[in-house]
């Protein structure tokens, strides 16, 4: 399954060359429009990644920032504004919303893949062979699709849930304290408090229920149990 990026543009002719710039790469694509589209395009498709046309004539991207920032399911997901001469002036609001990444146009579209090559295409692991993947008893986990299964049936997370789980299963027994926890799922530079750690924890757990493998260590964090589930 190919990573899947989100596009939030009012404008054709930006959509079709850079959906086709991502694709030739593997990428897979959608159009969003307005605020609302991209918040129900995101829920309902689970991107990887989210791509905003700021164009002069419209004020969009931020306001889309915002939202996504503004959210526990999608505060983690990477998004990027793409800045056409003229709207430099929304750097600052893109910057206060807590953009990942701003790239000011014209620019070699070979850095937009690069970048996100660096976020979504996970490098191999020692305890994950040469296919991208990883285990730990009847869990798998495929970095490049982002998919995981527990007891062969596919469990759907979200994105922090998702770069929690890799860490404690790359980590497997090893008690992961809770800053940990918030540096390997959290971008850099958030400040993110215990609470919100358990909650997502919690909602991780409940994802692989009835499965128990996620033991919580008073005043030490969480750790992942190496035995079979």
């Amino acid at each position: 399954m190919k990573p899947l990026i989100l596009i939030c543009s009012q404008d054709a002719e930006f959509y079709l060359f850079f959906s086709h710039v991502l694709e030739v790469d593997g990428f897979a694509t959608v159009l969003a429009g307005g605020v609302e589209d991209a918040i129900l395009q995101t829920t309902e498709c689970e991107p990887q990644a989210v791509v905003l046309d700021c164009q002069p004539a419209t004020a969009t991207g931020p306001g889309i920032c915002a939202r996504l920032k503004g959210e526990l399911q999608t505060d983690a997901l990477p998004v990027i504004a793409l800045i056409a001469s003229g709207a430099e002036h929304q750097q600052l609001d893109l910057l206060k919303a807590g953009i990942d990444e701003t790239f000011l146009r014209p620019f070699a579209p070979a850095k937009l893949l690069a970048y996100l090559d660096g976020k979504l295409r996970t490098r191999l692991t020692p305890n994950g062979g040469n296919d991208g993947a990883l285990t730990c008893g009847q869990l798998n986990m495929e970095l490049r699709s982002r998919r995981v299964h527990c007891s062969g049936q596919q469990l759907h997370l979200g994105p922090l849930e998702f770069n929690m789980l890799r860490h404690l299963m790359e980590n497997p027994g090893k008690v992961c304290s809770r800053d940990e926890l918030v540096s390997a799922a959290w971008p850099e530079k958030i400040y993110v408090g215990p609470r919100t750690v358990d909650v997502h924890v919690s909602r991780l757990r409940k994802a692989l229920s009835p499965h128990n493998v996620i033991r919580t260590i008073r005043s030490g964090g969480y750790a992942l149990e190496e035995q079979e589930i």
